[in-house]
């Protein structure tokens, strides 16, 4: 296939309040970019890079990068499939292939098992709550520890908020009817449908349309509302099934190989973590501006926005946290990750009950 051409002149990525007060930064170190080493990536993404929230914060990323250093940092992404494929990511940023990518981390699961939990996991911490732990809690180290035996340096370059927990051919009211289904599920969630019965399968997102229309799978989950109308699922399945209890969050991570990262100067570092927390912010609130809009798309046009019970949610709970416990018991950085984020979400989760309004402020139905 042919390459990407890297940045995409467009409107809708034109840099925002926050990038445009880095690029304010780098203008006052004008003398020192002129100067500056010379960074060309190649990068390998692993969604189309015109879903928003996912994939979208790497094309914000790499218009930033292009400005904040004056043309010296070029970060060339390249659609899934074009250079390889999305799952196999980290492997080529891994042993050098590539210098970089850009994935949902929660894909190597299998042989990172704590990785869901920094992607997305159940009943776990909202966006604000997690980013907090990130920057100022354990979460980066710890994040920068499950990657040092893979030479690798993650960069957090992405976060949105709850998915939607699925496309189903029929309403969900009883836990009973995931036994025997086939579905498409993500992380821990998916051990989670596993417990349950159903027989769980791992898809990328480029494939879940044409697999749920021949019957392949009979039910799945990708991601929020406006990434799942830009795949199209409401086109042949009409019921949509929320909250998203089963990835409260949802991460981006920009893989770096570790030498590559330690050749690279102060300045292009600094710049590339200035770029990524960039894009996180561009990505939180574009996906909560457009998520919202097309949940009321999907509901016009006739789709059953099913809100679980919660008698069910709080049987989904039981099981995760069964689940949950079970993989920490064998997995020591996993009972680690976990620990300190259960320890925060109760510090949070303290302030978020008492310092916020209760959610029936919010609610469509409240006075």
């Amino acid at each position: 296939m042919q390459a990407s051409t890297g940045p995409k002149v467009s409107t809708r990525f034109k840099l925002a309040g926050t990038a445009a007060a880095v690029i304010l930064a780098g203008a006052a170190m004008a003398g020192t970019a002129n100067a500056q080493e010379r960074v060309r990536w190649q990068v390998p993404i692993a969604f189309p890079s015109h879903l928003v929230g996912l994939s979208t914060p790497v094309v914000h990323l790499s218009e930033t990068l292009e400005a904040i250093s004056g043309g010296n940092i070029n970060l060339r992404y390249y659609e899934p499939g074009e250079l390889i494929p999305p799952f196999e990511i980290l492997d080529a940023v891994s042993e050098g292939r590539y210098p970089a990518g850009y994935t949902w981390i929660g894909y190597d699961q299998g042989s990172i098992p704590v990785l869901p939990l920094l992607s997305g996991p159940p009943f776990g911490m909202e966006p604000p709550a997690f980013m907090a732990w990130h920057y100022f809690g354990d979460g980066n180290d710890l994040l920068q520890e499950v990657y040092e035996p893979y030479g690798v340096k993650a960069l957090l370059c992405g976060v949105i908020g709850p998915e939607a927990a699925g496309w189903f051919a029929e309403p969900l009211e009883s836990l009973d009817q995931i036994d025997g289904l086939r579905i498409r599920f993500a992380g821990i969630g998916g051990r989670v449908m596993e417990q349950l019965g159903a027989s769980v399968t791992m898809l990328p997102g480029g494939e879940l349309y044409q697999a749920m229309e021949r019957g392949t799978i009979d039910a799945l989950e990708f991601s929020a509302p406006a990434v799942d109308r830009i795949l199209g699922m409401q086109e042949i399945v009409q019921n949509y099934i929320m909250p998203g209890w089963h990835q409260t969050y949802t991460t981006s991570h920009l893989l770096v190989n570790k030498e590559t990262w330690d050749d690279l100067s102060d300045l292009s570092r600094a710049q590339i973590e200035t770029g990524c927390r960039s894009a996180t912010l561009f990505g939180f609130s574009e996906s909560e501006w457009e998520n919202p809009q097309a949940l009321a798309g999907f509901e016009a046009e006739g789709v059953n926005a099913q809100t679980l019970s919660p008698e069910i949610l709080a049987e989904l709970e039981s099981v995760t946290m069964g689940v949950l416990d079970e993989m920490a018991s064998n997995d020591e950085l996993f009972a680690r990750v976990l620990e300190s984020q259960r320890e925060w979400m109760q510090v949070h989760g303290n302030w978020h009950a008492k310092g916020y309004l209760p959610r029936s402020y919010y609610s469509p139905n409240s006075n």
